[in-house]
């Protein structure tokens, strides 16, 4: 079973009308790529990045939160949840991520998805210094190609938000991760 689909299609039936998200995290990469790592199919949950007032727009115009308690009621003896969901000033993202995210095509009556970008998708796992965020990241850049050169690029274009803890993961992440593709190059 793919714990993704299974998430969002409970989703998806609690939901009285059309709702657009943004999936990160590894739901992103499992349904967002062609031929994903089998890894990505075990994670157990769905993780959301909202923009800034997408929260309170769900709340005014949509059952979105109540569909959501009653998908994670629903799905709690299966071990299943969709309960990370991120505003952007929380993720580390370019500054226009919107207008860069990839659709995902599925068969959701409701739910109108798509995930970060690739770019973005690779930042937002450089939001802490953790082995299984990196090889993640790695996953982006060996599917992309990306040399060192183009990854820096895109380092120099992340939006790093205020909070110190979140700004010191991302200097521990990045020095990680550039060690490793680095070395990998070699």
């Amino acid at each position: 079973m793919i714990y993704a689909h299974r998430i969002l299609s409970e989703l998806d039936h609690h939901l009285d009308g059309r709702i657009e998200l943004t999936l990160c995290g590894r739901a992103a990469f499992l349904l967002g790529f062609p031929n994903p790592l089998p890894v990505f199919s075990q994670s157990l949950g769905v993780d959301v990045v909202l923009w800034l007032g997408q929260a309170e727009q769900l709340e005014t115009q949509s059952n979105f939160w109540e569909a959501l308690e009653k998908t994670n009621d629903e799905l709690e003896t299966e071990g299943f949840y969709m309960s990370h969901l991120f505003e952007d000033d929380q993720v580390i993202l370019t500054k226009n991520w919107r207008q860069h995210r990839e659709p995902i095509i599925g068969e959701w009556k409701n739910l109108n998805l798509s995930r970060l970008s690739d770019e973005d998708l690779f930042l937002s796992k450089l939001n802490r210094d953790d082995p299984q965020d990196r090889d993640d990241a790695q996953f982006i850049v060996a599917r992309r190609n990306w040399s060192v050169k183009k990854i820096r690029a895109i380092l120099a274009r992340a939006v790093v938000p205020e909070l110190q803890e979140l700004q010191d993961e991302f200097e521990k992440a990045t020095a990680s991760l550039l060690r490793l593709v680095e070395t990998h190059r070699k």
